[in-house]
């Protein structure tokens, strides 16, 4: 088997092994590993529909071993996504609502999110080559509200890996929060002043900061991501849509995929199912009130604004990581410009290449759902049909029902929207729709009661102002304050 090689988004010349890739986190030019068009394996219609009989640790191998099989022995892989999706640790839900109409419950994993899924195969790929390696690494993750506890989980107690995590203040519900600050030991999680963008760039300057790295822990190399930037997030969110397709009725039909989306590393992972041959319709991209890629797939302008703060809030997310993935794999090249001197982002998602925007509307169906339509769905699923929602899942719910009121001719094909959190995970949400509190899963019930250890950024982000609107960037006091925090805690 020959192994694939990922380039950077920033720069397709320069490929890695997928363990590299997965080791560094972001490329040296700050692109984002990704697995080119022309490189992307298709399985075949015999063994697509051979899915039916298998389980997802099954399912996971197939998909995931054309990839990275050249460099995880077969019957270790095999091993590692056991222990990743049995289904004791992590079942997998397939609920039919009514006639074609299907919801994939991913939220029975640890952390009740499916976040879960790309995080226990991501600690486990990563702790296999650092044994291999016998090397440590520092996993930078930033979160808008499910990612950080679903790392954190994935990598507590795990000997060759520090965890750093930072979260938006105030912005992300108690039980979120608890899941990371809560744990300890090599988990470290840091409040933001700001909002999820500010989180996320704050990540990525420490991921490019070998220098820092080299002084603190006497290792260039030492940071690498967990966010949807790492390729090892991104390829296990191909795994699930084989899944949902193997559970539909055997009619051939390809399906619509219906996903709630914020950094959209969901969304990509079934672009990359749906290039390996798995039937799909339509992807269905519903945001929330942050609705740059919609804005852009319907003018072919891009601009950035300040996030909004929405309901489902880890979808609170103005400038998606992933949307230079999509970029890439649709002919298209964008990127973050920074300073020559302290790589500072100074101007976000510039378009150098434009992408086919044609075929991405041919492919993907992107809407905004506001507010007030969050808490509306909420009510009228829960009303008719008996089934809570969470915030998320009411905005895969909604934006399938948009689309399918455009596209009349694909009402009769099997339409699957993702729910992404247990709808105990936001509590306050589902009372205010519905007017009942829903059940707090169990370990949260038991976090809620722990001791947290947080650290906090307290620095001022730097506010720009855009007409009458205001958004938030990574202020220098900020990243000086994180990083002399992080001396404190980890020099020696």
């Amino acid at each position: 088997m020959k192994p694939i090689q990922y380039h950077s988004t920033n720069n397709p010349s320069h490929k890695v092994s997928f363990e590299t890739a997965l080791l560094r986190g972001l490329a040296p030019d700050y692109g984002l590993y990704t697995i080119p068009r022309t490189d992307i394996p298709r399985l075949s219609p015999q063994l697509i529909r051979g899915m039916r009989e298998m389980s997802m640790p099954e399912i996971a191998f197939e998909v995931l071993n054309p990839s990275i099989g050249a460099e995880i022995p077969k019957k270790k892989l095999e091993a590692l996504l056991q222990d990743a999706y049995s289904e004791d640790k992590i079942p997998t839900r397939m609920e039919k609502v009514i006639d074609n109409l299907y919801i994939m419950w991913l939220t029975d994993g640890p952390t009740y999110s499916f976040k879960d899924y790309a995080a226990r195969f991501y600690a486990r790929a990563l702790n296999y080559f650092l044994e291999k390696r016998k090397q440590k690494r520092v996993v930078i993750v930033a979160t808008s509200g499910d990612t950080g506890g679903a790392i954190a989980d994935a990598l507590y107690g795990l000997d060759n890996v520090i965890n750093i995590v930072f979260y938006p203040k105030g912005s992300i519900s108690e039980g979120q929060r608890r899941q990371m600050t809560t744990l300890e030991g090599n988990v470290y999680a840091f409040e933001v002043n700001g909002d999820f963008n500010v989180c996320q760039a704050l990540a990525k300057y420490l991921l490019g900061n070998k220098k820092f790295a080299q002084e603190v822990f006497g290792d260039p190399d030492r940071f690498t991501s967990a966010n949807s930037i790492s390729v090892g997030r991104l390829l296990p969110q191909a795994v699930y849509p084989f899944f949902a397709y193997s559970r539909l009725p055997a009619d051939g039909k390809p399906m619509i995929a219906s996903i709630p989306s914020g950094n959209l590393g969901d969304m990509m992972g079934t672009v990359i199912a749906w290039q390996m041959g798995l039937p799909i319709a339509k992807i269905v991209c519903g945001v929330n009130e942050n609705k740059e890629f919609p804005e852009f797939l319907r003018t072919g302008k891009y601009k950035v604004s300040k996030t909004a703060e929405s309901p489902s809030s880890a979808m609170n997310v103005n400038h998606p990581s992933n949307l230079a993935r999509l970029f890439d794999i649709f002919g298209g090249h964008m990127f973050d410009e920074r300073d020559s001197v302290t790589k500072k982002v100074i101007k976000e998602g510039v378009i150098k290449v434009p992408p086919d925007r044609n075929a991405m509307n041919r492919d993907i169906f992107s809407v905004s759902i506001d507010d007030e339509q969050h808490y509306k769905t909420m009510k009228e699923v829960y009303d008719k049909y008996g089934t809570i929602l969470d915030p998320h899942g009411a905005v895969g719910w909604r934006a399938l029902e948009i689309f399918l009121a455009h596209e009349q001719s694909l009402r009769d094909n099997p339409a699957v929207i993702y729910e992404t959190a247990d709808p105990g995970k936001f509590p306050d949400d589902v009372k205010k729709a519905l007017g009942i509190t829903p059940v707090l899963p169990p370990e949260m019930q038991a976090q809620a009661n722990k001791q947290e250890r947080i650290y906090s950024v307290n620095s001022e982000p730097t506010h720009i102002k855009e007409g009458t609107k205001e958004r938030l960037e990574l202020s220098d006091a900020q990243v000086e304050e994180a990083k002399q925090e992080i001396k404190k805690i980890f020099k020696k």
